[in-house]
């Protein structure tokens, strides 16, 4: 269920809105249990993703470090040598 969620500090280019925004839905979905969220949790439901994004992006834009900036290609080169080597994939 939070397969969405990755690391999104410290990169070059820096994560999109539609990143933040998909790793708090999968954040929320989490922390509820919910899949399909009812109709009278709706409301309450997107609530909580806009809060955990806007946290996100005000912790993203607020956080400092001295290591250089990750790239996105070579990061996600490294995860599917990861899920290669953990899953037996060629």
């Amino acid at each position: 269920m939070c397969r969405n969620i990755k690391t999104l500090f410290n990169f070059e280019p820096p994560a999109t809105d539609d990143e933040i925004y998909a790793a708090s839905l999968q954040y929320v979905r989490k922390i509820t249990g919910f899949n399909k969220v009812s109709k009278v949790n709706e409301d309450a439901f997107n609530q909580a993703v806009e809060q955990v994004a806007i946290a996100t992006q005000h912790l993203l834009q607020t956080a400092v470090t001295n290591a250089e900036p990750r790239n996105r290609e070579i990061e996600a080169e490294r995860a599917r040598a990861r899920s290669a080597k953990r899953f037996g994939v060629e």
